[in-house]
Order: C-alpha cells, then structure tokens, then sequence
C-alpha cells in the first residue's frame, strides 16, 4: 500500500552505488542543471528530506538524497573506525564522481551537517555552498570530542554512554524500533540529554505524543528500515569522534572558505547551554568568513518540524548563489 507520504513525493529515483569500497544508496529527484545533496544525522534516512526533496525539485534543482553509511540500505561496515569523516567525505566524493558533478551545492543537518562541513573543508573545489541545520563547526578543541563532553556534561552524557560498543544497542533493544524512533525524532525540548547515575540514557528519555508535523506512516517507515538495520551504523559515528579528531589535526585553524548558512532551531539540542553564544561569537565568524545565521523557533529535527520555512530559507541561499 503506497503511503501518504510516498504521494505528496511523487516519482523518486532509487540507485545503488559503488563509492569509497561500500554501497551506497542514493534518491534523485529532479533534473535541473543545479544538484543539491542532502545529508541526514542520527537516526535517520535520505527519507528526512522528502519535504526538501519535493521543494527543491519543484524549483528546478536536481536533489540527492544518500543514506549514509551505516544506515538504510546503504552498507554498514562493522568497525567504529570506518565512520571518520575521512570516510564519509569519501564516499561522497564518489557520490559526486558517479553523478559527474564537478561542484554542489550542501545541505546537511545533524550529523550530515558535520559531514557537510567536513566535505568543504576538505574539498571545497567540489561545494558551490553549504546549509548546515542545527550545528555549526567548532574550532578543533585541544582535547579530544570526548574528553571535552564528559568535562562539560559528566560520564551519562548521551555521547559518553554511545561510546561503548554494544552498550547503547543493547539498551534500545529493551524497546520497539518504533519506540526509539519517538524517543529521538520527537524530542520537544532543548535539553541535553544526560541521564541520572546509572540510568541509561534511552530509559531516561521520553516518549513525546504526536506532534502534527509528522505522521505514524512516517515514523513507521523509520522504525522498519531501523528493524532491518539496527542502530549500530549511526552510533559508531559517536565511536569515531575522536579518532577524526586525531587525524584532522592537520586542519588545524583552516577556515571554511565556500558561502556558508547555518539554519537554527532556538529550542534546539544544547543551544542555549551550548550552541547560542559560539554561533553569536566573534571565533566562528573567524572560521566561516561567509556565513549566514537564520535562528527559526523550532527544535532538533527542523526540517521535518518546519518544512517549508526551512526549504525557503535553502532556496533563497541557492537562488542569492545559483
């Protein structure tokens, strides 16, 4: 049965990828001269953007849309150290090489906002431009990722308890796909998640009621594709956050040198304890020279939570630069 969802879409494309020694799977829609890759975060699919998806088509822009690795149907090496963005730039690399585009225009939220800025870091010869919802880049701290977490957040930190292999896995199993899903995509407060002593951290969060932004359809073709999965391949990005942290030492200071836009929730994850006064300093205007800051009301999963005012504030970035 096709979903509600699956309608408001339209046709999508669903190819299969050889990049960077994995397979990846990537959703296309559109056929203009201008191509938008979107990357998800955790726990998510290509499918966090069927709202992007359907806008940017329908203004003329040819879209992208991976999994991941680690997620969906794209594969998902076993081994944390296979999740450095090392790896991730790679693969999008050949993602970009396997669609003959030369240079695109990034959207990334969450995760794949830390992958978005990572490719222009790396490769900004490939980015046109990049949109970052929910987290701007941090200067390289002089500890590692994880080190400076626990310090600030203490050993029940989200982040710290993902750290252990199996651990956090083992912990979701006591729950229903479904269930963590909720847990995660519905968080409607800006809290960091720290959970109290000896509590593990997916026990301690709760379980929101439907918003009306998203759909029980929608949740559900999450919740099956993570059944299928499993949560291993999202959380082994927080596994390798310090080994990317030891091998980018070499970028050290590096500016973002492509236009740049950073898409905010004001209830979002960590803004007020954590994001609101480094995205108001003088130090990240230092390190993205060209940078654009548009703070919306909303939460974590901005996209999702408010579509179209997301997808208009990309199309104007894309339109100014396009």
């Amino acid at each position: 049965m096709e979903m509600e969802w699956m309608k408001k879409m339209g046709e999508v494309t669903h190819h299969t990828i050889k990049t960077n020694g994995i397979s990846m799977h990537v959703a296309e829609k559109g056929d203009g001269p201008v191509v938008v890759l979107l990357l998800h975060g955790f726990p998510e699919l290509w499918f966090s953007w069927r709202h992007q998806i359907t806008h940017l088509s329908d203004h003329g822009y040819r879209v992208l849309a991976p999994d991941l690795r680690g997620y969906g149907d794209s594969d998902s090496p076993p081994s944390p150290s296979s999740y450095t963005f090392f790896h991730i730039v790679g693969d999008l690399i050949g993602v970009l090489d396997h669609f003959n585009q030369q240079q695109v225009f990034v959207v990334g939220h969450d995760w794949g906002a830390h992958a978005a800025w990572h490719l222009s870091l790396f490769r900004p010869d490939r980015v046109k431009g990049i949109v970052a919802l929910g987290i701007p880049l941090f200067p390289r701290s002089p500890i590692s990722p994880t080190q400076l977490f626990t310090k600030s957040f203490g050993d029940n930190l989200y982040i710290t308890q993902f750290q252990e292999l199996g651990r956090a896995e083992r912990a979701f199993a006591k729950y229903d796909c479904l269930t963590v899903i909720k847990k995660f995509l519905l968080i409607n407060h800006g809290d960091v998640p720290v959970a109290p002593p000896g509590i593990e951290i997916i026990d301690h969060m709760e379980t929101p009621s439907l918003p009306p932004w998203i759909t029980e359809d929608e949740l559900h073709a999450y919740a099956d594709k993570f059944q299928e999965t499993g949560f291993t391949g999202g959380l082994n990005y927080y596994r390798a956050m310090d080994l990317t942290w030891e091998l980018e030492a070499p970028w050290q200071g590096a500016k973002i040198k492509v236009p740049s836009k950073l898409i905010i929730g004001d209830e979002d994850i960590g803004f007020e304890s954590w994001t609101k006064e480094f995205v108001e300093s003088d130090v990240m205007k230092e390190l993205i020279p060209d940078i654009e800051v548009v703070m919306i009301k909303g939460h974590h999963f901005i996209h999702q939570e408010k579509p179209q005012e997301v997808s208009d504030h990309i199309l104007s970035f894309l339109h100014k630069l396009a």
